[in-house]
């Protein structure tokens, strides 16, 4: 089998089992939002934004260093597999003394107990074990093991929590249990297989992955800041209940991202291969029809909002439809940058993606404290927008500064995105003439039909390739 076709065949199932995974997310998301209150709903996603950043802080996201140093340890991958783990475990160690000797004043900062920061460090400390081992599978293109854990870990999560929030009294504490348990069983399971053939740690190994991931560190950081800060700034400012609101639709929003992050777990590896090989014409190529494909899942997401908030909420969070909006855009804009982060990753030019992230997240948090207070939660929406938009437009130019221009066609995405924000502010006043944008739904599938069917053979060869892979 040639390394093309090993490599859509473990992509194809990367794709599948990244959407299984988010999907769980998805398809219980009605089941917690009726099982819990809104304030519950509210206060379960501070914690899970407070621990998205940790996440970042406590494990520096070192599994991003295995994009280069798949080829710089090619011989010594497993040994430096076991220091990623080891300096993992270290760098736990020491935010669990930290937050426990200064319980107070972190309890005051994340508006959450001790309880629940520990369990935040134990999530943190497994999950990334889970991440070291899925990205090496990844990378080797062997998806046999990794698919079976990312979905033995989704449904595990999903049982645990259901069971736990029906049957304990806090059903806060019970959602939180749930979803921290099973992913520290499975990542102790996976640190057994790290050390079961060797021990040995190379701490030489350390410099080399800090060196790489240090200065990724801010621009993860303040990516996830982006992400977050809008929750936990509603929670502060307008209190759990409206957080719950704006956090269904933009949970709802971002079922987008789900395909986002399927597809670039398959297409990442491709695009390091390619860059290697200095197959600018094929990147340029396949990226057109990525992004066009994603650019036109984003808008029929917009389109089915209302629908989309009345299954996965109920009618007590359709006011939230107009979050979806600006929410999917930015989807649209994160997954443009993320092409250009891909490729800055594969040239080890991290400190640039770093500064930009960083003024993204102070543009963010700057516009959050002004307009929050006085439009509520759905000007979040349009503030995190404009970081991503921010975003994109400073990878643009990183990617020349640093003398890559040439891989991706900058004029077509810019383009692309105009065309988005055009097609998010159209979409805002459908949502009062639901024949009109019911119209709208028929045509964009019937486009999407037409469009498809022009490219059929192209799609025939395609799944025949998988089929004989």
């Amino acid at each position: 089998m040639d390394k093309n076709a090993k490599a859509l065949k473990s992509g194809v199932w990367y794709i599948l089992a990244n959407v299984i995974v988010r999907g769980m997310t998805l398809i219980t998301t009605p089941v917690f939002s009726r099982l819990l209150t809104h304030e519950q709903y509210g206060d379960y996603s501070n914690f899970l934004s407070w621990t998205n950043i940790a996440v970042i802080l406590v494990s520096m996201r070192m599994d991003a260093s295995l994009i280069s140093a798949k080829f710089d340890y090619k011989e010594r991958l497993n040994s430096y597999n076991r220091s990623l783990v080891s300096l993992t475990m270290v760098l736990t160690a020491g935010w669990a003394v930290a937050v426990n000797v200064f319980s107070h004043r972190f309890t005051n900062l994340f508006g959450f107990g001790r309880l629940y920061t520990n369990l935040m460090l134990v999530y943190c400390l497994f999950n990334a074990i889970i991440n070291i081992f899925q990205i090496n599978e990844r990378y080797a293109y062997r998806y046999k093991k990794s698919v079976f854990v990312a979905l033995l870990v989704a449904v595990s999560t999903t049982i645990v929590s259901i069971i736990l929030v029906v049957y304990m009294n806090d059903k806060l504490t019970g959602r939180v249990i749930g979803g921290v348990l099973p992913v520290a069983v499975i990542g102790l399971v996976l640190l057994f297989l790290f050390f079961r053939n060797e021990r040995s740690i190379d701490v030489h190994m350390w410099s080399y992955t800090l060196k790489i991931c240090i200065p990724y560190i801010p621009h993860l950081l303040s990516l996830q800041v982006l992400n977050s800060v809008d929750r936990i700034m509603i929670t502060k400012i307008c209190g759990s209940a409206d957080n719950a609101l704006y956090t269904i639709a933009y949970t709802c929003g971002h079922m987008v991202t789900l395909l986002m992050t399927s597809m670039n777990s398959a297409f990442a590896p491709w695009l390091g291969d390619k860059l290697n090989e200095k197959s600018y014409g094929e990147i340029k190529k396949v990226t057109k029809y990525y992004v066009l494909l994603f650019s036109g899942l984003a808008t029929i997401m917009m389109l089915l909002a209302p629908e989309i908030l009345l299954i996965m909420g109920g009618r007590s969070y359709l006011e939230a439809k107009y979050v979806m909006t600006p929410v999917a855009m930015g989807c649209v804009c994160q997954f443009l940058y993320t092409l250009y982060v891909n490729v800055e990753q594969f040239k080890k030019k991290t400190i640039g993606m770093a500064v930009a992230s960083v003024l993204a997240a102070l543009l963010n948090y700057g516009l959050n404290l002004y307009f929050i207070p006085r439009y509520g939660y759905i000007a979040a929406a349009y503030t995190t927008l404009a970081g991503y938009v921010f975003l994109l437009l400073s990878h643009i130019i990183i990617i020349r500064i640093i003398g890559e221009h040439k891989t991706f066609d900058n004029r077509f995405i810019i383009g692309l995105m105009l065309v988005m924000c055009l097609v998010t502010v159209g979409v805002n006043y459908l949502y009062t003439t639901p024949m009109i944008r019911y119209i709208v739904i028929g045509i964009v599938t019937i486009v999407i039909g037409v469009f498809s069917l022009f490219r059929w053979d192209m799609i025939k060869r395609i799944i025949n390739k998988i089929i004989h892979a």
